[in-house]
């Protein structure tokens, strides 16, 4: 009896272990993420693929490319896992204690500012529950990444993936009080064209465009500016320092306007696609986990 509950919690593993190196295509990302070494990844799939008597994964220079038997392999080992996991959500829902793990997403700035100190608080009213905590720069690809929740700027493109908006964020105009002394403030959003902006470049967008709204009518206009980055921080800074009038989310200038550090500029116009959303993939019976710190998260917000 021992030694059959030995083989299912092995055989559970390996599906997961699988699973991981599939979804990353590389050995070297897999013994990473896992906190292993090269070699022992290594030995570890050649073990399964012994156990199993087929070829799973064909190792190339570049990366690693599923064989039919693999590609079965991981076919039927996806919902497997997933049921598992939804049977044992199931049973530990009835208490009110959060265990197991819970992997999140964030955008550097919003991750920084607002994210971490909300996690650092729930992680101190759940102690049983271990939390990962991600910055990165890019959209989040759920099907690449092992993470449960993405909390991102702008309405999600995907409608397949479930979405909640956590708070209302617009974009807005500002500029320095040094910058408007000494080259005035536009009185029209055609006039924004006769000024230097400060332009941020994410994402592969128009970063030179700036649609904005009034709330009856939205107008397009494209810009210029000497300064250009790909980081929001480093984008406020310029601002601050009275370069020209920088287009920002809300939750980041709003300290700073409140304070007198920057001016609004035309405050009727805003930019309403920087709204904050939580998102996750949608699952037959969603973990508690995540609805509590979604919840949590919508009322710090």
């Amino acid at each position: 009896m021992l030694n059959k509950s030995r083989e299912s919690r092995t055989s559970t593993d390996d599906l997961a272990f699988f699973v991981r190196v599939a979804a990353l295509e590389s050995l070297t990302a897999a013994a990473r993420e896992l906190g292993l070494s090269l070699p022992a990844v290594s030995k570890r799939l050649s073990q399964l693929e012994l156990r199993l008597g087929v070829q799973l994964l064909k190792r190339t220079t570049r990366r690693l490319e599923l064989t039919a038997e693999g590609r079965r392999y991981l076919d039927g080992a996806r919902p497997l896992l997933d049921q598992l996991a939804e049977l044992e959500e199931s049973v530990s829902s009835q208490t009110s204690v959060l265990r197991g793990s819970l992997n999140l997403n964030a955008s550097f700035g919003f991750g920084r500012r607002h994210v971490a100190p909300c996690v650092s608080r729930f992680a101190a009213l759940h102690p049983e529950l271990a939390i990962s905590l991600q910055l990165s720069s890019q959209p989040l690809n759920f099907l690449d990444a092992r993470v449960d929740i993405d909390i991102r700027v702008g309405e999600p493109p995907d409608a397949r993936l479930m979405a909640r908006k956590l708070r209302t964020n617009p974009r807005v105009l500002c500029c320095s009080p040094d910058y408007a002394a000494r080259h005035g403030m536009p009185e029209s959003i055609a006039a924004l064209a006769q000024h230097n902006c400060i332009l941020l470049r994410q994402f592969d967008s128009d970063f030179a465009l700036w649609r904005l709204s009034d709330g009856t009518q939205q107008l397009t206009q494209k810009v210029r500016g000497r300064l250009i980055t790909n980081d929001g921080e480093v984008a406020m800074q310029m601002a601050l320092d009275g370069h020209g009038i920088l287009l920002r989310s809300w939750w980041d200038a709003q300290h700073s306007i409140e304070c007198g550090d920057l001016l609004p500029v035309l405050p009727q116009w805003t930019a309403p696609d920087g709204d904050i959303y939580a998102v996750w993939q949608p699952q037959r019976q969603l973990p508690i986990r995540i609805t509590a710190f979604v919840d949590f998260l919508q009322s710090v917000l």
